[in-house]
């Protein structure tokens, strides 16, 4: 999707894992090592492009990590799922990136989708490949991806 403002703009990621491994992708554009996920479009929250993002980069349904203790889905009010983290991050030098961060569960490690987002490069890691020196992944990348391991692999 295009920029929503030229300055900064939300997105939504989501460390997806299936049993004792996690899904990053390959950046089509910048070549590194990340989660799936994207901006959040005008009309959906963010569980919203959490989900969205993963069907459409991989094909994947997922559900997400649900922390909440009060859930209430009416007309006027929607508790939302709250995100495990939150950073700012610069793209470049006029752009900017406020992400809401989520783990979530998937029933299967298959790729089902035709869409023309799919990455090139997806892969599932173990715990032991994300700390390992075999792969340049970023630190904050390593950290969040392992964690989503610890927190849902059986």
């Amino acid at each position: 999707m295009p920029h929503i403002h030229d300055k900064i703009d939300f997105t939504a990621e989501v460390f997806v894992v299936f049993g004792n491994k996690v899904l990053l992708r390959k950046h089509d554009k910048y070549g590194i090592w990340l989660s799936v996920g994207g901006h959040i479009e005008l009309d959906e929250d963010p569980n919203q492009a959490a989900i969205r993002e993963v069907k459409e980069e991989v094909g994947l349904d997922i559900k997400l990590y649900d922390t909440r203790e009060y859930k209430e889905d009416s007309e006027n009010f929607k508790e939302l799922i709250a995100p495990v983290f939150l950073n700012r991050h610069r793209i470049n030098d006029n752009h900017e990136h406020i992400t809401l961060g989520y783990f979530g569960i998937s029933r299967t490690d298959k790729f089902t989708n035709d869409s023309s987002e799919t990455a090139e490069d997806l892969r599932w890691f173990t715990v032991e490949e994300l700390i390992s020196d075999q792969y340049e992944i970023k630190d904050s990348v390593k950290f969040y991806a392992v964690k989503a391991i610890e927190l849902l692999g059986q």
